[in-house]
């Protein structure tokens, strides 16, 4: 993998940040953790300016985040509260749920998207909840964009401090995005297990 990026960037420079970063948003086992660090590296050689690189990795991945967005809206709210009426009871989930789930992103949306543009395993799945819940685009953009920028300068700049240590990052990060999406997903099971005992009190004797 990192051969692969390494060989992207020399060969297309600032168009290869964006390619990757691009790349990454669609498919997640692509790490920023290693294009940006590699990015900070180059331009500690000299060999790029630090102003270009973020901005290409910031236009890769605000690119790479429209088509989950727009995954999103395809789903749709309705079309997912019909899905959840239909087979939802095997996991507990109904369309007043979503209706719930709906109402806290329209409260917290834009925090979630800007700090969830900083979270490994978080970053690329943001935009489909942002997607179905029809956050207006332009928001979407804007903190997409906040949130994006601080983490792709972030990135770099350890990259440029690190020099030929930069894969540190991604070797640090990476167990990050696993625990992230560990937690997740630990959270969705005892989310519906606890709706079940719910449920399975409510019922009469």
């Amino acid at each position: 993998m990192q051969h692969w990026i390494t060989n992207i960037m020399t060969s297309l420079s600032y168009w290869g940040i964006g390619l990757l970063m691009f790349a990454e948003n669609l498919f997640p086992p692509i790490p920023s953790e290693l294009i940006m660090p590699l990015a900070g590296f180059t331009v500690a050689q000299n060999k790029m300016s630090f102003v270009p690189a973020v901005l290409a990795g910031v236009i890769g991945t605000i690119l790479g985040a429209f088509p989950w967005y727009y995954a999103g809206k395809l789903v749709g709210e309705e079309r997912l509260k019909g899905l959840a009426d239909k087979y939802g009871k095997w996991i507990t989930v109904s369309s007043q749920d979503i209706d719930k789930a709906q109402r806290w992103f329209a409260r917290y949306g834009n925090k979630a998207v800007f700090f969830g543009r900083l979270v490994p395993g978080v970053r690329t799945l943001i935009s489909l909840p942002a997607g179905m819940s029809n956050m207006p685009l332009a928001p979407f953009i804007l903190y997409s964009t906040l949130g994006t920028t601080l983490w792709v300068m972030i990135l770099t700049f350890l990259g440029y401090v690190l020099g030929d240590n930069y894969t540190l990052v991604d070797e640090y990060l990476a167990p990050v995005s696993k625990i992230v999406l560990v937690a997740l997903i630990v959270a969705f099971i005892v989310w519906v297990v606890r709706k079940r005992q719910k449920a399975k009190r409510r019922r009469p004797n």
